[in-house]
């Protein structure tokens, strides 16, 4: 029983091996060949999708680190003004479709009540 246990975990431990190393070697195909290289195939775009998930990592491996150290992210300190007018515009969007679900659920009411 014991070795069946080992010899499990021992594949999983391996197969995860395998494929970080996959990832990292795509990690560096796409760092290589930049933005511009995703349009190659579909080799090339996942190769250009696993360099920009790795900025992207990067991105929140600091974030954590700073949130750590309770310092605040670099993301944090400067928000951006367009992205805080969208989410200003949805929100009052969402309050809307609230206020129009509520309405239609009356008139839904007072219709099947008669």
């Amino acid at each position: 029983m014991t070795d069946d246990v080992m010899r499990f975990f021992a594949a999983w431990l391996l197969t995860h091996e395998t494929a970080d190393e996959g990832v990292k070697a795509a990690i560096r195909r796409g760092q290589e060949a930049g933005l511009e290289g995703m349009g190659g195939g579909p080799d090339a775009f996942v190769d250009g999708l696993a360099a920009m998930i790795e900025e992207e990592k990067e991105k929140l491996k600091a974030e954590l680190i700073a949130r750590a150290k309770g310092e605040a992210p670099a993301s944090e300190e400067r928000p951006d003004p367009a992205i805080e007018e969208l989410r200003f515009e949805v929100s009052a969007l969402r309050g809307r479709l609230e206020s129009i679900e509520t309405k239609l659920d009356a008139i839904v009411r007072r219709l099947g009540g008669e």
